[in-house]
C-alpha cells in the first residue's frame, strides 16, 4: 500500500467507524494512524479497537499507528435544575464550590483549583466560549461574576480560565488508568491533553518509560509561551485548534498554528494539525471550499499529519472524508508552488554526524536525481531525521522493529517497511535496492541513496551514506537468493 503523498492522515474511531470492515476501508482510503479518544472509550472498547487495527495491519502488510488520546483534566460546572437555565447578558451569578443544582443566579463549580487563580476581572469561558463571565469578587470557595455573554446552559458544561496556569495535575486518575491500559495493549502514541508546562510532559514520560511516543496537545496559550521547552520533552505535537481557539481570540489561531509547525519542523519532531478540518462532512458528502483550503494550508506548511475527529468518529461519511483529505494532500503536493514553499522553510541541520548525513542525502538525491532515500532505522531517530529534511524524493524507512515502523507512520514522507536486520554491509545495500523496487519507488535503471549506522543496529548512530545502482544490486541479490 504505497501512499502517493508525504503528509499523513490521522482518523478518529467512533460509532461511525468502529466495525472491522470500516476500519479496513478507512485504511485503504488513506488512514495512516488511528486515534482513539479516551474521553469516549472504555477499556474493553480500546482493547477491541487495538485488536481490529492489528488484524487489518496484518492483512494489508503495512505498519499502522495507534494513538490513544487521554482525556486530561476537565473543568466542568455542576448539574442544572430543570434541565437547563438561561444566563441573561448583564446579570450577576454566584459561583460556589459546593455541590448541588445550579440556577440562573447560582452555579456550582466543583474545582478548588479554579477558585485559587480567580481574581477580580478574571474571565471564565463556558461551553467552549459560547458564554462569558467576568469575575467581580473572588474568594477561596466562591466568586461573583457578571455575565458578559449569556445563553442557555445545560448540565456539566466545560469551563476555561484563559491567561492562567491552573494548579492541576497533568494526569487525572482516569488518565492514569487509561494510560496503563493503553501501554499494556502496546499502542504506539499517547496524546496528553491540556498540557500547560514542560513538567506535564516530563511526568508522563516517566510513566511511559519509552513504551510509546508522547504527543503533547497544544490547547492552552500557556503552553505556547513555553513551546521550546515542551518540544524538548515531547516526541510529537498537536495543534489542537478547538480548545486553543476558545482561550485565544480566534484570529490569533492561524498564526499560532504556523508558529507551532515551524518550531516542530526545526526540532525534527512530528506535528499534527487537528480540529474541524472537514467539519461539514459530518453531515455532508462534500466539504466547503474554506475547509479544503484549510487542509491545503496545513499541507503547504509542511505539517507531518492532518487529522479527522468527528468527521470519521460520528460522521455520516467517514470513508469519503478520508478520501477527500487524501485527494487534497495529493493535489497540494503536486502543485508547482509546493516544493518552493517547503524548501523556503528548510532548517539548517544540527551539528551532529546523523544530521549531517541526512542533509547530505537530501543534497545528493537532488544532484543525482536519485529515485529515493532508503534509511535503515532501529529506534526511529534516523527516519525522523530524514523526514526533517523534507527531501523531494520518497523516503523508505527500513526497520527490524515493528513498533518503530508503527510509530513512524505519523512522520512526514516515511514509507515504513518492517524487515529483518541486515546481516552485513552488502546485505544492507542489496536489500534496500530490492525493497525500493518491490515497493514501487525505484526502477532497475535508477539509483537510490542508502543511509545507515555502522556498526549495524546501533540506535541513533547514522554515519554512513551509500549511492547504489538499483539494477546492479537487485540482480546480485536475486542471484544470491
Amino acid at each position: 500500500m504505497r501512499r502517493r503523498r508525504r503528509v499523513k492522515i490521522v482518523a478518529t474511531l467512533g460509532p461511525a467507524s468502529r466495525e472491522p470492515h470500516l476500519i479496513r476501508r478507512l485504511c485503504e482510503a488513506g488512514v495512516d494512524v488511528f486515534r482513539i479518544n479516551m474521553s469516549h472509550t472504555d477499556h474493553a472498547s480500546l482493547t477491541g479497537y487495538v485488536a481490529t487495527i492489528r488484524a487489518v495491519e496484518r492483512a494489508l502488510a503495512r505498519p499502522i499507528g495507534i494513538l490513544a488520546d487521554l482525556q486530561g483534566p476537565k473543568l466542568r460546572l455542576g448539574a442544572m435544575g430543570g434541565g437547563g437555565v438561561t444566563l441573561e447578558t448583564g446579570s450577576v451569578v454566584r459561583l460556589a464550590l459546593e455541590q448541588g443544582l445550579g440556577d440562573a443566579t447560582h452555579l456550582c463549580l466543583p474545582h478548588r483549583e479554579v477558585f485559587a487563580v480567580l481574581r477580580p476581572d478574571s474571565q471564565l469561558l463556558v461551553d467552549d466560549g459560547r458564554m462569558r463571565l467576568r469575575i467581580v469578587e473572588a474568594g477561596p470557595e466562591s466568586a461573583v461574576a457578571r455575565v458578559e455573554l449569556g445563553g442557555h446552559l445545560t448540565d456539566r458544561k466545560g469551563v476555561n480560565v484563559p491567561g492562567v496556569v491552573l494548579p492541576i495535575a497533568a494526569l487525572s486518575a482516569k488518565d492514569r488508568a487509561d494510560l496503563d491500559c493503553a501501554l499494556e495493549l502496546q499502542v504506539d502514541w499517547v496524546a496528553l491533553s491540556f498540557v500547560q508546562r514542560p513538567e506535564d510532559v516530563a511526568e508522563a514520560r516517566q510513566i511511559v518509560a519509552g513504551r510509546a511516543g508522547i504527543l503533547a496537545k497544544l490547547e492552552k496559550p500557556a503552553a505556547i509561551d513555553q513551546l521550546d521547552a515542551i518540544i524538548e520533552q515531547a516526541d510529537a505535537l498537536m495543534v489542537a485548534r478547538g480548545d486553543l481557539g476558545v482561550e485565544l481570540p480566534l484570529e490569533y489561531v492561524p498564526g499560532r498554528q504556523k508558529q507551532i509547525i515551524r518550531a516542530a519542523r526545526r526540532a525534527g519532531k512530528p506535528v499534527v494539525v487537528a480540529t474541524q478540518m472537514l467539519e461539514s462532512m459530518i453531515t455532508n458528502a462534500m466539504p466547503t471550499r474554506a475547509e479544503v483550503s484549510d487542509v491545503a494550508t496545513a499541507v503547504f506548511e509542511g505539517a507531518d499529519a492532518v487529522m479527522l475527529s468527528a468527521e470519521s468518529a460520528v460522521g455520516q461519511y467517514p470513508v469519503e472524508a478520508v478520501g477527500m483529505m487524501d485527494r487534497i494532500a495529493c493535489s497540494v503536493e503536486g502543485d508547482p508552488y509546493y516544493r518552493s514553499i517547503i524548501d523556503a522553510q528548510h532548517s539548517e541541520p544540527e551539528a551532529t554526524t546523523p544530521d549531517a548525513i541526512m542533509a547530505a542525502a537530501r543534497q545528493v538525491v537532488q544532484t543525482l536525481q536519485a529515485a529515493a532515500i532508503v534509511s535503515w532505522t532501529s529506534s526511529g531517530s534516523t527516519g525522523l531525521r530524514a523526514a526533517r529534511e523534507r527531501p523531494s524524493v520518497p523516503i523508505i524507512a527500513l526497520t527490524p522493529v515493528q513498533s518503530t515502523g508503527r510509530r513512524l507512520a505519523l512522520a512526514w514522507g516515511l514509507h515504513c517497511v518492517v524487515t529483518e536486520d541486515a546481516h552485513d554491509f552488502e546485505d544492507m545495500v542489496e536489500r534496500a535496492c530490492r525493497i525500493a523496487c518491490r515497493e514501487g519507488f525505484a526502477a532497475p535503471e535508477q539509483s537510490i541513496v542508502v543511509t545507515a549506522g555502522v556498526p549495524l543496529g546501533t540506535p541513533g548512530a547514522t554515519n554512513l551514506l551509500r549511492i547504489a545502482a538499483v539494477g546492479q544490486h537487485a540482480k546480485a541479490f536475486e542471484t544470491a537468493s
